[in-house]
């Protein structure tokens, strides 16, 4: 039976936070806000339960969910091979606005969809998701909308959307504020020699180069250096890093949301 609790009241929003965590204990999918717009969650290490949140929002697998994170040391258990300056981000701008996509952990347990071996990574700024995060850990999350509509900015917007195909609907509220518009996070390519914005939001290019001045944005390509010495055309060791090529970063084709 799907339940909606207005977690801007104390007794209602332990209660909804108590369901809500059994909900993904059961494998069922839960909606609830975050600092951007409202997001569909579930249990990121059951294939079950993520193929019902794709199920719900009428989505292929070849657009798997990013992953909703409580605190900035489950980085290093979900991602491996993270470089300095993906850390830098990290550390600046989370909890915010900023998506990471990494190398997942080989030897998890989990199956988002085709993947090719990525995780997309975001802890978000707000109380009531992170205190679901805490009692859950780690969460498959993608808007709480069907495929193709307009994200949700509050509980009720999803389940007009959702409907039964969710048990849980935490009501927080307008997310981001009323009358503002959505702004998705901001998406980070971690996976390559040079960190690549993917998809432009909350985090501005600016800000990311206040970090790491190397990042390249959205389309760009770094410059070609000159070769050290001259070398025939067909052995010009130049390289351009490779456009991203991995369906992690199509997770987030839906318009603004996680």
């Amino acid at each position: 039976m799907t339940t909606t609790y207005n977690c801007t009241s104390e007794d209602q929003r332990a209660l909804g936070l108590e369901h809500a965590q059994r909900a993904i204990n059961e494998k069922k999918c839960v909606v609830f806000p975050t600092d951007t717009v409202y997001g569909i969650a579930a249990d990121a290490f059951s294939p079950q339960a993520v193929t019902m949140l794709l199920v719900s929002k009428g989505r292929s697998r070849t657009m798997p969910p990013p992953v909703l994170i409580p605190r900035i040391n489950a980085l290093d258990g979900l991602a491996t091979d993270i470089s300095a300056d993906a850390r830098k981000l990290a550390e600046a701008f989370w909890p915010g606005g900023l998506t990471l996509i990494l190398h997942a952990q080989p030897s998890l347990d989990w199956d988002l969809g085709e993947t090719r071996g990525t995780v997309a990574l975001r802890m978000p700024a707000d109380e009531v998701a992170q205190e679901l995060l805490t009692l859950t850990g780690p969460l498959a999350v993608s808007s709480a909308n069907r495929t193709g509509h307009a994200p949700a900015q509050t509980a009720a917007e999803a389940r007009e959307q959702l409907a039964e195909s969710v048990e849980v609907y935490l009501e927080g509220g307008f997310r981001p504020v009323e009358g503002t518009e959505a702004v998705p996070s901001t998406i980070v390519d971690a996976t390559g020699p040079l960190l690549r914005v993917v998809r432009n939001g909350a985090v501005s290019l600016d800000q990311l180069r206040e970090h790491v001045p190397g990042v390249l944005g959205l389309g760009e390509i770094p410059m070609a250096e000159e070769p050290a010495e001259e070398v025939p055309a067909a052995e010009d060791s130049t390289t351009e890093t490779p456009a991203v090529e991995n369906s992690a970063t199509t997770a987030v084709d839906d318009s603004p949301r996680n």
